[in-house]
This record gives structure tokens, sequence and C-alpha cells, in this order.
């Protein structure tokens, strides 16, 4: 057995192709390889932009001595979690059942010859530190007890897939705003998100945060809008220099971002600032907004198919924030530097300088510091085209447009349909341009996004396309029995355990958005089904459902006749 990942299009994946890790991708073929030598998997999941992933990588995966102990015990699979998100979602969901705690990346799971896991865990380092095993140690460990314990590891694996059902009360009538009300309480009244770090933008609460408040008009939820929005954009998080957002910052005051850079959080930015200036009118917010826009329409564009890739790396010639950051002696010398931005001579992280921002710099200030940037080596690029995430900055860009008439992004959102439609939209749907396999949230947004674009143009292509591929994903995805969408197409499913979404992740949740989408056309038997269902997860779930509240209340909403659309009503 070898690598095999030389020949694999994801980004992720060929990170991996030179590691002596016998390494295979997940398909029929592997999984009956496993059956055939009776040896437990071990499934590494992960991203080309994920910080302790290429950690974990380096210590272990490049490690002659680690790499022969996976080789020796088991059957070795790395998936690209954006090329897999079905594979993600059950394994983060096992994992989460055996440890009882959140999940993440690198996600390190054990499974048994038949591809149902066992055991896992996150990050596991080289050598034993800070409470951890080795990750020698544990490969050794496991391969050990599967050997001695095989039989009944695979006669726990009913029990495991049972664990995972979804559970639902027969709740049908809630107070949606009732629930929200709860999750704003829980968000943090002086800085924004969850209180605590770290701290995650959370867009799909802000989302519907910002439905209730033209709902209602309430300023319970203006507050809480207003705040995450100035911590956003004047923050370490926002990217001064360039614009953009970073994926997170590890403390609680949006100072030290990770600097990986996502095209899913920043469509969601770029989306939510939009949404806020057709409320209130905002120059510094429109100015970040537009900054945004030129970053993402510019640096994340994938030249081969004139469309958006996914991600930058946080790192740079092997050093975390190294693009980002600068050093005191480097910037001492712009003039009123320290007028617009938080300037310390011993920095403010590692004795570096991360930009936090006192007011809105003039554009020659920030020229110069471009300027010191331009000799800079980039982090890695993950070109990698998204299908749901290009049809999400699509409909960001038709937010922005109505907002920003005058910077004709419709006019450019057109033009990344037409891309769009040429290599995705046109024949078979596609998660990425490898052509690997759809999910729900490709259909999902893809929908949304025929939507806005006839509601803005009128032109009825648009909604003649929404309607086909509406009826498609109802054919491919729908489960009668469950009566909700299926993360994965259910003809193909290659998982121990039918994937049932419900919850928001990075973006709001497919099923959440197939029921804006029904409720949109029109499509009022569909609607009541799909809310119905939903509302009867709430009671377990919804800390993790905010985008479905907002999803359930319009669908309720458009059935008293209020005067709905999907950022609100007028009542």
């Amino acid at each position: 057995m070898k690598n095999n990942l030389i020949t694999d299009s994801s980004p992720y994946l060929q990170q991996h192709k030179n590691n002596p890790v016998h390494w295979q991708v997940w398909n029929k073929d592997t999984l009956e390889l496993a059956k055939k030598n009776k040896k437990p998997i071990l499934l590494s999941v992960g991203y080309s932009s994920c910080h302790w992933c290429h950690v974990m990588a380096h210590e272990s995966f490049e490690d002659q001595l680690t790499a022969d102990l996976m080789n020796k015990y088991f059957i070795n699979i790395k998936v690209d979690r954006e090329e897999r998100p079905d594979i993600d979602f059950i394994f983060q969901s096992a994992y989460q059942l055996f440890n009882q705690t959140g999940g993440g990346w690198p996600l390190t799971m054990f499974l048994d010859e038949n591809a149902v896991p066992f055991m896992g865990g996150t990050y596991f380092p080289k050598e034993a530190n800070a409470g951890l095993p080795s990750f020698k140690e544990v490969l050794q460990k496991v391969g050990e007890i599967y050997s001695q314990q095989k039989d009944q590891i695979i006669k726990q694996s009913s029990t495991i897939s049972k664990h995972l059902e979804l559970k639902k009360t027969s709740v049908i009538n809630q107070d949606h705003e009732e629930i929200l009300k709860e999750v704003v309480f829980h968000l943090d009244e002086e800085k924004g998100g969850y209180k605590g770090a770290p701290k995650f933008p959370i867009f799909n609460v802000y989302d519907t945060v910002l439905y209730f408040y033209n709902k209602k008009k309430d300023s319970i939820y203006l507050k809480p809008l207003e705040l995450i929005l100035n911590q956003l954009c004047s923050q370490g998080i926002y990217d001064h220099v360039d614009g953009g957002i970073s994926r997170y910052t590890v403390d609680e005051n949006w100072l030290i971002p990770h600097f990986e850079k996502m095209l899913y959080d920043n469509s969601q930015f770029v989306s939510l600032l939009s949404k806020y200036l057709k409320i209130k009118k905002s120059e510094y917010f429109e100015k970040k907004a537009i900054q945004t826009i030129e970053f993402i329409n510019t640096s994340f564009l994938n030249n081969d198919y004139n469309l958006l890739g996914s991600a930058f790396d946080a790192d740079s010639e092997g050093e975390e924030g190294k693009f980002y950051t600068f050093n005191f002696d480097e910037i001492k010398g712009i003039a009123n530097l320290d007028k617009y931005f938080d300037i310390k001579k011993e920095g403010n992280w590692e004795g570096k300088i991360i930009l936090k921002e006192k007011k809105l710099p003039e554009l020659d200030l920030i020229l110069k510091l471009k300027e010191l940037k331009k000799n800079r080596t980039k982090p890695f690029f993950d070109k990698k085209i998204q299908l749901d995430l290009n049809c999400m900055w699509v409909s960001a860009l038709i937010s922005a447009n109505r907002v920003l008439p005058n910077k004709n992004y419709l006019m450019k959102a057109e033009k990344f349909y037409g891309e769009l439609d040429r290599h995705f939209l046109s024949t078979e749907l596609f998660h990425t341009n490898s052509k690997k396999a759809v999910f729900i949230e490709d259909y999902a947004y893809a929908i949304s996004m025929l939507l806005d674009l006839h509601e803005d143009t009128l032109k009825p292509n648009y909604l003649i396309k929404a309607k086909k591929l509406c009826a498609e994903t109802v054919e491919n995805f729908f489960d009668k029995g469950m009566g909700i969408f299926q993360k994965n197409v259910k003809k193909n499913n290659d998982l121990f355990h039918n994937p049932f979404d419900i919850g928001d992740h990075t973006i709001p949740n497919g099923n959440s958005i197939m029921l804006l989408n029904f409720t949109r056309l029109g499509l009022e038997k569909e609607a009541q089904e799909l809310s119905n269902k939903l509302n009867g997860y709430l009671n377990q779930y919804k800390s993790l459902m905010v985008s479905s509240v907002k999803s359930i209340d319009f669908f309720k909403s458009n059935i008293e006749k209020k005067n709905c659309n999907v950022d609100g009503c007028k009542i």
C-alpha cells in the first residue's frame, strides 16, 4: 500500500501527498479494503487553512515513526471537510457523542472495519503534553484494543446509530420570539458575540436578530446588532489594510485573530452590513463593506473559472499571522498612524502589532501600509470553488447593491451567476470543481440566489431555474419518513448513518434555507410540512437552530398574510 493522494484535486489533500502515511481517499474501494483486510480505519478530517491541522501534520504525519504505526494498525483516510461536509458532520456528531464536548479540527476518529466510529479525538500532540497523550501512544493503544476486542466493538455499531438519531417533541406552536430572546440573553452585552473566548461572529444568530428587529422594531435586537458590527469593523479581526475579516479571535476583545480568512464568513459579513445599512445609513459601515467586497472580488478570484475560491491560510513562511502583523520599527515613520490605530512600541501580540482602529484611516495611510506588505509572501490560498459559498456571495452582492446602487454590484452578481451557470448549474450540480458530490446546501443556496436575482432584475429565467432546482432538491434529498432533507443525496449515501442535519454550522442550515425557499416560491404545502418538522426539533436543539427560528417565523407570517420578506415584516 502507498499514499494515494497525489491524484486528488483537493488542495488540502495535496498538502499531504508526500507524507509517509499511506493515506487513502474516502471512497467505495477504500472502505472495501478495510473490510477485506479486517483492519480499523483512522479517519483524519481537516481543511487547508486550519492552523492546528498543519501543526499535527508537521509533528506527526510527516514523522516516519508515527507513520509506521499508522500504517501498521490502520487503513488511513484523509478527508477535506469542505469537499465532504456530510462526512465531517456525521463524525463530528460521533465525536460529541463519545466525548460530550464540542469537536473541531483536525478531527481524528477511529472506525471499525465497517467504517463505524468507536472512539476519537481532535488534535493529538507528538509528545504527551498538557494532559494529552502522545499520538504514538494513542495509535499503539487503539490498535491493540481493536485487535483484542474487535467483536465487541463491531457489535456496538447499532447502538451508536441509535444515539445519533434526531430527537423531537410534538410541540407545533412555539413563541419564536421568546426563543430568540433567550439566545440574545446569552450574548456578551459589552463585547458582542457569545461571552468569553474564543469569539466567533455567529452570523446565523445576528441575521435572525436583524430579521426580528425589522419585524418588531425593538431595541433589544438593534443594540447587539450594532455592537457586533462595530466590533467586527474596528478590532483586530478586521484586516484594516486589505479588507475582510478573519475566522475568529482567540481572545474576548476581538483583537487577536486566528488569521485564516474564509469566503463563508466574509459573504455573511457583507450581507449583514448591507442589511443593516437598509435600517440606518452609515458611511463608516459603507466603507467597510466596499473594502471587503473589493478584497473578495479580487483576492479570492480563481481565474480558471472566474469564480471564488475558499480560504486563505493563517500562516505564511511557517509563521502564523506574519502577513498581517507589523513590527514597530517598520511603521514608526508613518506620520499620524497612532491617530487612527492603537499603536504601542511593545506591540499587542507576541511583540508584534495587530492593527486596532481608533477611527477610520485616510486612504493615503492605508496605501503606505499596503506598500510595506507588497513584498511579503502571501498565505496559501485554497482556490477550491464551492457552489453553495459562491451562491451565497452572489446574494451578498445583491444585498449590497440595494444600499450601494452606484457600485453596480448587481451587474457583478449577474456576471458571477453566468459563470456559475456555465460551470455548475447547466447540467448536474456538484459541490466543488472536483465534481465528487453535491449536498443540500448547494441546492438550497443556489435556489436562494436565483430568487434574489429574480427579485432585483425581474428576469423570468431566474425564477424558472429556481423552480426547476427546487423540484430536483425534493427528489434527491427529501426524506418522506423524516419530513426533512438529508445532507447528501439519498441514493448516494456511503456513511454508516444517514446524515440528517438541522443545525447551523459555519453557514445557516440547508433545511432552514429550503424552508425560506419554499415560502418565497409559494409552495405552501411543502413549507407547512417542513416548518412543522423543524418546529418539532426546536425544544431539543434550539441553540443550534437559530436560523430556523427565522425561517419558521417567516413562513408563519406569510401564512398570516403579513407584509414580509426574508429580512423582516412590516406589521
